[in-house]
């Protein structure tokens, strides 16, 4: 019997939602065993991860619209989000940043 090689998983945690534009959005704190986070958007996005209270900037990691992103955090972590730029390449448009906490 050939070997069935497994997807590698996490146990899925709560979701908070940012509703972004041209002003940032945030999420409350993530939970006491979050060290993963699921991100999806329905547009292109920047965001920033840090302790406290966070503002993103254009500068920051961009997400493109409908891409499923893993990222390494913290417990006790925030995110925020802003709509990305628009550059000739990326339409800036309104939208909304799904965020799952993993452990």
């Amino acid at each position: 019997m050939p070997f069935l090689s497994k997807q590698n998983s996490s146990r899925v945690g709560p979701t908070q939602t940012i509703a972004y534009d041209s002003s940032v959005g945030a999420t409350n704190a993530f939970g006491s065993e979050t060290y993963q986070l699921r991100l999806v958007a329905n547009s292109g996005c920047s965001y920033r991860i840090g302790d406290g209270a966070q503002t993103a900037t254009l500068s920051d990691p961009y997400l493109p619209a409908n891409v499923v992103e893993y990222i390494t955090v913290s417990p006790g972590q925030r995110i925020a989000a802003l709509k990305a730029a628009t550059n000739g390449l990326v339409t800036a448009t309104a939208g909304t940043l799904w965020v799952t906490e993993m452990s």
